[in-house]
């Protein structure tokens, strides 16, 4: 094997982990680079020569020692496919065809940016509900777990029936101490156990991504997630010159959801038999009406790369006020939960003695 072949076996032997927003400012930092004037190889060394992080230089400077050897950018990259996917490759190749592959990867970095946008919206969207649900559960198994057996000793020593509220509070407590232990450490377990199980098993992840849009209201903000994603990277595709079946056939993984992965699969099975891509779209039952039916008028226009794009952007702005709306609503109602259940527990422990002091 010559020595850039063990170069090249050495870098993917390694198999360098990186994260999405590595990439996305690998891209972004090219694109610059590019537009300066800098040729491809020179802009990739000094890319590998500036990165602060070790696996993302490492890749770059693979990447150009690839392109040196004769190989294209677009397969160069084929050799990292979990940094560079296929619809990022595809666009790459097209790119690199037609000389503008600053242009190109200025879109890919866009499209990352924007879908890193949308993620990190829902995720701050979630995180406060979430955290003060959390809260509620450790006041409540704090108060369970040490306040409440002492106040049943105090009880135990009135020698008098209590209401039911509080029995049914010592009852929770009993429960809790005896089987808690092993309850929180079972669910530790499935913590660390589930995700890898959803990665590794694909039966497991299609059945919860088909579970996850079955759900109400969360189920339909994910489907137009998805969809939005969809559209998106196939108008991207599509302005970039890629025939339609092709676009699809690069569209495999765009959306995270299994569900609509098999649809897009679908859909391009369809359109190879010479189906249209609205009524596909409308077959596989998983795209919303407000996607199919303009796709439908486009289709007939000509203006089909135009048409996905403004609705991605139309089903983006409605996640993005649905997720506002829904977090307006859900911090009073998380604290109206939290109230009602901590000082539920409260006055169930305070009742005998309230009707002790009424006898007395």
């Amino acid at each position: 094997m010559s020595a850039g072949g063990r170069h090249f076996a050495d870098d993917d032997a390694k198999r360098p982990r990186t994260s999405a927003r590595e990439v996305t400012a690998f891209t972004r930092h090219l694109t610059s680079l590019l537009n300066a004037g800098l040729p491809l190889v020179p802009s990739l060394e000094l890319i590998a020569r500036t990165t602060s992080r070790g696996a993302m230089a490492r890749v770059a400077r693979s990447v150009a020692r690839r392109i040196a050897g004769g190989e294209r950018f677009a397969s160069s990259l084929a050799a990292y496919p979990t940094q560079f996917d296929r619809l990022y490759r595809e666009l790459a190749a097209i790119g690199e065809a037609s000389g503008t592959l600053a242009l190109v990867l200025a879109r890919i970095a866009e499209h990352r940016e924007r879908a890193a946008a949308q993620r990190g919206k829902l995720r701050a969207a979630l995180a406060y509900p979430c955290a003060v649900l959390l809260l509620a559960v450790a006041i409540g198994t704090a108060l369970l777990a040490f306040v409440v057996p002492t106040f049943q000793q105090v009880f135990e020593s009135f020698g008098a029936a209590l209401p039911g509220p509080t029995r049914a509070v010592i009852a929770l407590s009993a429960l809790l101490v005896h089987w808690g232990p092993p309850a929180f450490a079972a669910f530790g377990a499935l913590w660390l156990i589930v995700p890898r199980a959803v990665r590794r098993f694909a039966r497991l992840r299609a059945w919860l991504d088909r579970a996850l849009l079955s759900v109400p209201l969360a189920g339909a903000l994910v489907r137009a997630v998805a969809a939005a994603r969809w559209a998106r990277a196939l108008g991207t595709l599509l302005t970039a010159g890629i025939p339609l079946a092709d676009a699809l056939r690069a569209l495999s993984h765009v959306t995270g959801n299994t569900v609509f992965d098999e649809a897009n699969a679908q859909i391009e099975r369809r359109l190879r038999r010479g189906e249209r891509l609205a009524h596909a779209m409308h077959a596989v039952g998983c795209f919303p009406a407000a996607l199919v039916e303009p796709i439908a008028v486009a289709e007939e226009s000509s203006a089909l790369d135009t048409m996905l794009l403004d609705c991605a952007a139309l089903a983006e702005r409605e996640v993005e006020e649905t997720l506002a709306l829904a977090t307006a609503c859900a911090e009073p109602l998380v604290v109206l939960v939290l109230a009602l259940a901590v000082g539920g527990l409260v006055i169930a422990l305070y009742l005998p003695i309230i009707e002790l002091g009424n006898v007395v």
